[in-house]
């Protein structure tokens, strides 16, 4: 890309920002100034790229605090809705999981399972407003000798509700097939023998972290779009990884880096957090996320320009080689491809699938850009990358 003619700062955006002169565009909107302007150019021009996604992101939850009675509590099992929420924290701190079934779900001892409510559901619910039934259990000690507690409740009844998801975003991610005779229930969703679906998971060109495939202004204090409101980036999330097969570009090519991401679940929108059901499998959330990129040289309008057709991920049989960790590919394939409605497979036209929403992520780029463009979003410098 050449030696660096633009060199932007943090703060000389914020201040752009501030005065309503900042230039802010979409993922999307990028790709076409680029390759008509080139990135130095771009980069000169415009001051903020923004990114989205919407998905199910398993490694989601929510830190509740559900507020002390009279006499005191020191919760060690708590429910919402019957869903369990891990107490072992202390007093009447809890932590709900997404993909938490109900107490009494029968799981998958009746095949598959339909998994109908769970963590990602009761979150749901609570930032919709509507009633939740709380019930918890302790054993009475000197300063905590309250037993039980039954009541329902309302969002704004707890004391404290933060969203925590330890692992949002995914740079990248498979493209699922199942190679065998038989149906197979995945958290990839249900795939049809012998090839008979392609399911992937990434908004791709949208996607915030192939827009900044090295993470080089993402880090611990990136400012973001969470579930409809603000929230932070505040560590790599888990399963993070940074040495990976990249492409010429750089941009990897399997499942990558990852993001822990955290905000106020009160002031978040059920249209945002959507809890999920997945047959044969179990539950989930799926989550609206967006990341604003700084274009701080011509290096990152280059990386925020890239296309479906320059992105590719790996197709891999869920059959039966993926549950043994195998995790062979059968193939590389473009998100251009995947976004056509069919790919090709060992010869064999396959249907694909997408489970993360484009015109929700597209939504998402574009409600961040507003954002930002009405001066109350700025950038968090990173303290920290990862």
């Amino acid at each position: 890309m050449g030696k660096h003619r633009i060199n932007k700062t943090y703060k000389e955006i914020n201040e752009k920002i501030k005065s309503g002169k900042a230039v802010v565009v979409t993922a999307e909107e990028i790709i076409d100034i680029v390759k008509e302007n080139g990135a130095v150019e771009a980069a000169n021009n415009v001051d903020v790229v923004t990114t989205g996604t919407f998905a199910p992101m398993c490694s989601s939850g929510a830190f509740l605090n559900i507020g002390q009675t009279k006499p005191l509590i020191r919760t060690t099992s708590t429910l919402f809705n019957n869903v369990p929420a891990y107490s072992g924290l202390a007093a009447v701190d809890c932590f709900l999981g997404a993909t938490q079934p109900c107490e009494d779900d029968p799981l998958n001892k009746i095949y598959p399972g339909e998994f109908n409510y769970g963590g990602g559901h009761v979150i749901q619910d609570l930032v919709a407003g509507k009633k939740v039934t709380l019930k918890a259990k302790a054993y009475a000690t000197d300063d905590y000798p309250k037993t039980r507690l039954e009541k329902t409740i309302v969002l704004n009844d707890l004391s404290q509700a933060i969203l925590c998801n330890p692992r949002n975003a995914y740079q990248n991610y498979n493209c699922a097939i199942n190679m065998s005779d038989k149906i197979k229930y995945s958290y990839m969703g249900i795939l049809k023998p012998e090839m008979g679906n392609a399911n992937y998971s990434t908004s791709a060109q949208l996607s915030p972290l192939l827009n900044d495939p090295y993470l080089k202004t993402i880090g611990l204090g990136t400012r973001i779009f969470l579930g409809g409101a603000m929230g932070y980036v505040t560590w790599n999330g888990t399963q993070h990884k940074k040495d990976v097969d990249r492409s010429s570009i750089g941009v990897p090519l399997t499942p990558s880096a990852t993001l822990f991401v955290m905000g106020d679940l009160k002031e978040m929108s059920p249209k945002w957090l959507v809890g999920q059901s997945f047959k044969g499998y179990g539950c989930s959330l799926s989550v609206g996320l967006g990341v604003p990129i700084p274009i701080l040289n011509e290096e990152m309008a280059q990386y925020t320009a890239v296309s479906d057709d320059e992105l590719f991920t790996q197709i891999i049989d869920y059959g039966d080689g993926y549950g043994q960790g195998n995790f062979k590919s059968y193939g590389q394939v473009s998100y251009g491809e995947l976004k056509s409605g069919t790919i090709m497979v060992n010869g064999k036209k396959v249907q694909t699938v997408p489970l993360s929403s484009i015109v929700k992520a597209r939504e998402i780029a574009d409600k961040l850009k507003q954002w930002i463009l009405k001066k109350g979003f700025l950038l968090g410098e990173p303290q920290h990358f990862f």
